[in-house]
């Protein structure tokens, strides 16, 4: 019978039968419930979507990652095997940019077991599309990887991730809920609180009514990739938006159609979305036995990488598009853009010294 019901439908029954449900359980509906999530039915990215991505704004953002692999790949010793592993690849076009560089690196081709991880079915389509030709494999979870050093890629994957929001009181923490209220998907409170001992010491002294977001989700993934790195060797490169220590306040938002939205409105239509805890990820990569590369903006990152000089070849040979790559160049590193709100982070076995993260 539920499965006759719109998702919109389906969670206000949840909530009518079993009572409000924490913004995860929300966020996880709207975005992969297995038929009708965001994720599973629509094509999201693209300027007929909701969103664009870095690699669909200019081929150069990925294939100066290509350079970055190609990097680590020769600093591990050129490995006869590894694993190149993309979380949420989109529609394929980071691989793909990142490929046709890499690939021009020597037995960097026959070296290679492509991994992608996606949940989308129209997605996925477009990923073989895109890759076919390098055989790759979809993992439905992280475990059973091949010998071989691991090196993961992830843009803009964690921060659609689940999150917990948590909300300070006089008597302690209480969980953020999504209820109904006059017959309207609203925001609550858990009426339980949470002793504040319980939380991070950097939200210890948060003030009264302080919202403080947690991505246990996040936690998992960063866990379970970094104890597999850290015994096979390898990186994992992180790109997202989100800020460098643990930290209080609300980022929970809504996008439909390149606009902002109502995270409560139109439940599988809309991509919702938080900002990345980047301090708590590499607190979990050193716990798992990895080193932790500072913190960079992605325009540190890619003008360090030569994003500059990348463009500037571009346009010296095809003066008819040299506005295009320009205008490019300063969305993907402009401060007032990408440059500054998108964050690149690396975990990696010790020893290795990635690049684009000394000044």
């Amino acid at each position: 019978m539920t499965q006759s019901l719109t998702l919109e439908q389906q969670i206000d029954l949840h909530i009518t039968t079993n009572g409000p449900m924490s913004v995860a359980t929300y966020m996880g509906l709207c975005l992969t419930h297995p038929s009708r999530g965001y994720y599973r039915a629509g094509e999201p990215i693209g300027r007929a979507g909701d969103f664009i991505t870095a690699p669909e704004i200019s081929q150069m953002f990925g294939e100066l990652i290509g350079f970055w692999l190609v990097n680590l790949w020769q600093q591990m010793g050129e490995p006869k095997a590894f694993t190149l592993l993309e979380l949420g690849p989109g529609r394929g076009t980071l691989m793909a940019d990142i490929l046709r560089v890499a690939c021009r690196a020597p037995g960097f081709r026959d070296a290679l077991n492509l991994r992608l991880f996606e949940t989308s079915p129209p997605l996925m389509a477009e990923q073989k599309a895109r890759l076919d030709v390098y055989d790759p494999k979809w993992l439905e979870n992280f475990e059973n990887f091949e010998d071989g050093p691991v090196l993961v890629v992830a843009n803009e994957f964690f921060d659609a991730l689940p999150i917990r929001q948590f909300i300070r009181k006089s008597d302690g923490w209480h969980e953020r809920q999504v209820g109904l209220l006059d017959g309207k998907r609203a925001f609550g409170l858990s009426p339980t609180p949470i002793p504040p001992q319980s939380m991070p010491d950097a939200v210890q002294d948060a003030a009264p009514d302080t919202i403080f977001e947690a991505c246990l989700a996040g936690g998992e993934v960063m866990s379970r990739l970094a104890k597999i790195v850290a015994v096979q060797g390898g990186s994992l490169l992180v790109v997202d938006y989100g800020y460098a220590a643990t930290q209080t306040g609300e980022t929970l938002q809504g996008v439909r159609r390149h606009a902002y939205a109502d995270v409560l409105d139109a439940p599988g239509e809309t991509d919702i979305s938080a900002h990345v805890d980047f301090g708590a990820l590499a607190n979990v990569a050193r716990q798992a036995g990895l080193a932790v590369q500072p913190l960079a903006t992605q325009g540190q990152f890619l003008t360090r990488l030569g994003i500059g000089e990348r463009a500037a070849a571009l346009a010296g040979a095809n003066p008819a598009s040299a506005a295009d790559v320009r205008a490019a160049h300063d969305r993907l590193v402009g401060d007032a853009q990408m440059g500054t709100l998108f964050k690149v982070f690396c975990a990696h076995s010790p020893g290795l010294q990635p690049p684009g993260f000394a000044a």
